[in-house]
C-alpha cells in the first residue's frame, strides 16, 4: 500500500516537477522514482499523472 501512495503522490506531482526539470529550476528530485520501481508504485504514478488531463477532459457546464 505504501507503494501504491508514494506512487500517487508523485504521479501528482510529477508535472509541476516535469515543468521545472525541462526550465532547469529543480534538478535534484526526479520525476520517476526508480528507486520505487514496482507494480503498485506504477499503478499508482499511472492514476496520480493521468488525473489532472482526466478533469480535464469533464464535461464543461
Amino acid at each position: 500500500m505504501q507503494e501504491f501512495l508514494w506512487g500517487l503522490w508523485n504521479g501528482l506531482t510529477a508535472w509541476p516537477v516535469l515543468i521545472a526539470h525541462v526550465f532547469g529550476w529543480w534538478t535534484s528530485f526526479p520525476v520517476y522514482n526508480v528507486a520505487r520501481d514496482g507494480g503498485w508504485y506504477q499503478f499508482g504514478f499511472l492514476l496520480g499523472a493521468g488525473s489532472p488531463l482526466l478533469g480535464l477532459l469533464g464535461k464543461k457546464k
